[in-house]
């Protein structure tokens, strides 16, 4: 707690009586704490009486009921396409059938107006799971669209239209696909600037795998470097990936991207499946981060868990942080659910259960992705000066009764369902499990009713193993 000063402490409110999951430098946990907030900052958080005592607030709120967190970072989640298409991608495909027939189609099929509307299902989905900041994983057709759709919400997020410019067919001109990608990146990059202290940036989203060529990762990891942003891609969800770099560089992908200097803690990549020692070795050279999407890697059938190399990853000091990517999971927003994999997996497949303990999964899932999203200091942890950006879990339910061990009931007990309330920059975008500024009625309806047109457009139909009548 940082109450410095001679006179008291002006807040907007304060939130008295709550556990207080703190995420701060000594990982304190206060069991009777006091959160205070001025505009969109945290001003004093410690013990009630202590905070109570030094603190004149407009409004005092009860939150015996509660367990406060920082909100949680999702650092790779595709917001258009397939939040409106939940659920129709059937769950037996292999990757490659699972991707190129049935995703990239639902997402070239959609219209600006239907990418609004994911994005801002998307978006309330996040929140009312407990995320309050999101790394876009580049899925974007219409970038300015999405950002107005977002902004109306009030979520913090890094987004970006999604980048390649690899010449697939044999028409294409590969010096201007790679021009006009560049054009691309730099355009939204300058548009949306991380600046004015503002929620939403345009960060750089590559979509990775095979699909970028060298001259495109070199220019884009210098545009980030110049302006302090970061890339998110996609690499080595599938042994397509390393296998390509093998065959037409001699190198895997990691050591390759090393080679051409593209690694550093500006790049965080996504699955990381697929990697050989080497690989290992060469992340951690290079600070870089590294995205699990556990729920996509067992839906997908990826091999994370007897290919893997997570945990000796985060032996040698790589920042892991979760994402809950897309892929038409059942839910694409709830980040307790990777937290609660993320413990358990590699517990079971290396039968070694000193793996991924509770409060190192949710360091990931808090201070590894605010740093991923650039926001390290910021967000991530319940800290005065940095943004009120939190959540109340709701101690009244049975996941959460009897409140012993908080941490391991948030990530083996808890999940989304449980989230009572959230802020956003001190604004009260969740109160008791209810939007605040988004008429979820009207929202649902226009989703259900926008979704068989999209499917229909992107040449499919929905699949089902059993008759519906």
């Amino acid at each position: 707690m940082s109450l410095d000063g001679d006179g008291p402490i002006a807040a907007d409110f304060v939130i008295r009586n709550a556990w207080i999951v703190t995420m701060d430098a000594n990982r304190q946990i206060w069991r009777d704490g006091a959160l205070a907030v001025a505009g969109d900052r945290i001003v004093a958080v410690g013990p009630t009486a202590q905070v109570m005592a030094q603190v004149t607030a407009r409004d005092v709120i009860d939150g015996s009921r509660f367990v406060l967190t920082p909100g949680l970072v999702n650092c790779h989640v595709h917001i258009t396409g397939e939040p409106i298409t939940r659920g129709y991608v059937p769950d037996d495909t292999d990757w490659r059938t699972n991707v190129f027939d049935w995703l990239i189609p639902t997402y070239m099929a959609q219209t600006p107006a239907e990418e609004q509307l994911a994005a801002t299902l998307a978006s309330v989905e996040m929140l009312k799971n407990g995320v309050t900041t999101f790394i876009e994983a580049g899925t974007i057709l219409d970038l300015p669209a999405v950002m107005e759709a977002v902004d109306a919400v009030g979520i913090r997020g890094r987004l970006g239209q999604w980048i390649q410019d690899r010449a697939f067919a044999p028409t294409d001109d590969q010096a201007t696909l790679t021009r006009d990608a560049i054009v691309r990146l730099e355009s939204q990059l300058d548009r949306w600037p991380v600046a004015d202290d503002k929620r939403l940036a345009a960060w750089g989203c590559l979509v990775g795998h095979n699909t970028a060529t060298d001259d495109l990762w070199r220019a884009a990891t210098s545009m980030v470097r110049e302006r302090g942003l970061g890339i998110t891609a996609h690499m080595s969800a599938d042994p397509a990936d390393p296998d390509y770099y093998l065959a037409t560089t001699g190198k895997r992908a990691l050591l390759h991207l090393e080679e051409l200097g593209a690694l550093g803690d500006h790049l965080s990549l996504t699955h990381m499946i697929h990697l050989d020692d080497a690989e290992v070795a060469a992340v951690t050279r290079s600070a870089m981060r590294v995205t699990h999407c556990p729920l996509t890697a067992m839906k997908g059938g990826y091999g994370v868990t007897s290919h893997g190399k997570f945990p000796e990853m985060q032996a040698a000091g790589v920042p892991i942080q979760l994402g809950t990517d897309g892929n038409n999971n059942g839910n694409i927003a709830d980040l307790m659910r990777a937290m609660y994999l993320l413990a358990g997996l590699f517990k079971d497949a290396r039968r070694d259960g000193d793996l991924f303990p509770a409060h190192a999964v949710l360091e990931c899932a808090t201070l590894h992705g605010a740093a991923a999203a650039g926001l390290a200091g910021t967000v991530g942890a319940l800290v005065p000066g940095m943004k009120a950006d939190f959540v109340a879990h709701d101690r009244n339910r049975p996941e959460w009764t009897p409140l012993l061990n908080v941490i391991n009931q948030l990530v083996w007990s808890a999940d989304g369902r449980g989230v009572h309330s959230v802020w956003v920059d001190g604004q009260r975008l969740v109160d008791n499990y209810r939007m605040t500024n988004v008429d979820e009625e009207a929202l649902y309806a226009s989703v259900q009713a926008a979704a068989p047109g999209l499917i229909a457009r992107a040449g499919k139909t929905i699949p089902c193993a059993w008759p519906v009548a």
